[in-house]
């Protein structure tokens, strides 16, 4: 397949479109899992359908002392693997093209959803998420747009927006691609060291555990998810916990102990100089409930 790479929107607009478009946006550093977005949007698209990939590291949403300027950016192993996926056009525009004179006065608010959790964290860094997707919605005009469900949260402001703001696109949500020992892939995983990974793993491990306990209800979960960060609080070098939580997909607001229907397990924690951030999606049911 030949994949056409486009840098400004006139070049986008440009391309002749028939069928279904699917866009899948990243910020680049292309891995399994990106990839594991593209097939699914190729499938989405169909045979006459088109596929459009995003490359853009997005300024708007890193905060003070974050590694915007360290942020891999790795544009042609990105066409390759894109080009393998099934993309029919990679969207690479500069900051100029996205930004037209420097940083937008009028952004989109992730409202109280985007200051929990991630948000703070990561103080403003939902809107300017939204920011940017509202403005490659309208640059891509896709019919289905994918994100991974490793961002979790940012997932589930992305569907919120959509919702609230009348979006004409379906927001498919794609399961996390993992590594064979269980780490969730990202981009940043490139910075662990061996000593790091070994510690990094038992964010996964914790999930697991978690999910192992699903049955005894939403407090067993919590605590055996403590365990095994306990634990990794004193591994070299240990994994310093920024949350754990346990929350309604919907708002992102901590279940209660009670709690039924479906929940997300969020786990963020430095390891190293790599921050990382994981989840795992759960389903409490009632007692009795025998489905």
């Amino acid at each position: 397949m030949n994949t056409r790479l486009t840098r400004t929107a006139d070049e986008l607009h440009a391309l002749p479109r028939g069928g279904r478009r699917a866009v899948v946006m990243t910020m680049g550093a292309l891995h399994e899992g990106h990839a594991t977005l593209i097939r699914e949007a190729r499938e989405l698209a169909g045979p006459d359908g088109q596929v459009v990939v995003t490359v853009f590291v997005n300024p708007l949403q890193f905060g003070a002392g974050e590694d915007l300027d360290r942020y891999p950016r790795t544009l042609d192993a990105d066409l390759e693997i894109a080009r393998q996926a099934g993309a029919d056009a990679v969207f690479a525009p500069a900051v100029e093209e996205v930004y037209p004179g420097g940083e937008p006065q009028v952004r989109v608010s992730a409202g109280p959803m985007g200051e929990r959790l991630e948000g703070a964290f990561r103080p403003g860094h939902f809107d300017g998420v939204l920011t940017v997707v509202a403005k490659l919605l309208h640059l891509t005009l896709p019919d289905v747009a994918l994100f991974g469900q490793k961002d979790a949260q940012q997932l589930a402001v992305i569907r919120r927006m959509v919702r609230d703001l009348n979006f004409p696109v379906e927001i498919v949500g794609v399961p996390t691609v993992r590594e064979a020992d269980g780490l969730a892939l990202s981009s940043r995983n490139r910075y662990l060291s061996d000593a790091d990974r070994h510690t990094a793993l038992e964010l996964s491990r914790a999930l697991l555990a978690a999910h192992n306990v699903v049955e005894l209800g939403p407090d067993a979960v919590r605590h055996a998810a403590h365990v095994v960060l306990h634990e990794a609080a004193g591994m070299t070098p240990p994994a310093d916990l920024d949350y754990l939580a346990l929350v309604d997909p919907a708002d992102f607001t901590e279940v209660p102990a009670d709690y039924t229907g479906p929940a997300v397990l969020a786990v963020a924690a430095k390891v190293g100089t790599t921050r990382l951030i994981d989840n795992i999606h759960l389903e409490f049911e009632a007692p009795g409930d025998e489905r």
